[in-house]
């Protein structure tokens, strides 16, 4: 999987994409409200991780999620 983490225009906010590896979008939410039910995409436990990661990660920077 990967994420990426895009920056918001004017009244847009800022937002996160989570992908899996034929780059099919799964995930779309807000970067300030990070996902909360990650159960579907096999990353329970890691809601603190993800979040430490999408507030430190540049924009526009793909990265490769290793579950």
């Amino acid at each position: 999987m990967y994420i990426i983490k895009i920056k918001g225009k004017a009244k847009i906010p800022d937002y996160v994409q989570i992908r899996d590896n034929d780059f099919v979008l799964l995930a779309y939410f807000r970067a300030d409200r990070p996902l909360k039910s990650l159960e579907q995409y096999g990353m329970q436990g890691k809601e603190k991780w993800l979040e430490e990661l999408i507030k430190n990660m540049p924009f526009g920077m793909l990265k490769r999620l290793d579950n």
